[in-house]
């Protein structure tokens, strides 16, 4: 190895980096793809595209006030998908009001180790799930509108 170059600049340190530097729980969430899907004829939807070009989309299907499922489309980096991922795992079986309790920052206290200089990646998905949660208020109100596919 040439004596010139640092710690920075070895392309091995910089992956063990990576992932020592990250919870298993960022880790899972920022690769697992599960729920990574879309959802036909959803009760509700919300989609939100950040300063800096990701995009997450949320999908809710809703049973007795509960949601029963839920999943997210994504345009965007791996701490946005962690995000995205981490909101799905949170709201899955919780009522509709739970749901509206989550924020960016306990977006980033499940994941544990979001970066600082990624905050805007919770924010971007919490905002796609309040969207998505109006979405589902609004259908309950006008159900022709789930009827005729909007979103």
């Amino acid at each position: 190895m040439d004596s010139t170059m640092t710690s920075e600049t070895q392309p091995e340190a910089s992956k063990t980096d990576f992932w020592q530097s990250h919870s298993m729980k960022f880790l899972e969430m920022a690769f697992r793809t599960d729920k990574m899907e879309s959802m036909v004829h959803p009760d509700g939807f919300g989609t939100k595209t950040g300063d800096c070009g990701d995009t997450v989309e949320i999908y809710l299907k809703l049973q007795d006030e509960r949601i029963a499922a839920a999943s997210y489309g994504l345009r965007g980096c791996l701490n946005t998908a962690a995000c995205a991922n981490a909101i799905i795992e949170m709201i899955e079986g919780k009522s509709i009001d739970e749901a509206w309790e989550i924020t960016p920052e306990t977006v980033a206290e499940y994941l544990e180790t979001l970066p600082a200089d990624h905050f805007h990646c919770a924010e971007l998905a919490v905002g796609a799930l309040y969207l998505a949660l109006s979405d589902s208020r609004e259908k309950q109100q006008s159900p022709w509108k789930k009827l005729y596919g909007t979103k």
